[in-house]
């Protein structure tokens, strides 16, 4: 086996405009996992109002590979580029996908209890609720934290209030 095949990791693919979808369903007909991360909202037209789901971020979609698997997607129509990080494919760690899976799940607050001795900047897990086992940042100490959710290859963050309760120092 060669070394770049020793695990797969996921990458990040950016697509033409508003065919995120339509190159998830070709991705996936070449036998790659790949993760599209959605948002429901409600959108307005001049007759009528309809719930749909919009990429979290546009033009982005994750596939989950082997490396020398890449040059797969250069045949995938709508297919436009990968993220590159010190001029090789960026990779995104698996705890931060998970992340995005979970912050998608629910998107609630929650009415705040006091626990534990949590300082702004520490790294925490949520251990209870909707947001169990997401990994990020305690961005405010009040009655209820606010924590920053990061995927650092993309430089993107997220902010979500969780109950001091919920989470533990890690």
């Amino acid at each position: 086996m060669k070394p770049e095949q020793k695990s797969q990791n996921w990458y990040v693919v950016k697509t033409n405009p508003r065919a995120e979808k339509k190159v998830l369903d070709r991705i996936r007909l070449i036998g790659i996992e790949a993760y599209l991360p959605l948002v429901q909202t409600i959108r307005q037209w001049s007759d009528r109002k309809k719930k749909v789901e919009i990429p979290l971020i546009n033009s982005t979609l994750f596939i989950h590979c082997f490396e020398n698997e890449l040059a797969k997607l250069y045949d995938v129509q709508g297919f436009h580029s990968f993220l590159y990080y010190l001029k090789k494919p960026a990779i995104v760690r698996d705890y931060e996908i998970n992340n995005l899976r979970i912050l998608l799940k629910q998107q609630t607050d929650y009415e705040a209890s006091e626990l534990e001795n949590i300082t702004k900047g520490d790294k925490v897990e949520v251990i209870r609720g909707p947001f169990q086992g997401l990994i990020a940042t305690s961005l405010e100490v009040s009655r209820t934290h606010k924590l920053i959710v990061e995927i650092e290859s993309l430089e993107q963050r997220f902010v979500v209030h969780v109950p001091k309760s919920y989470v533990r120092k890690i």
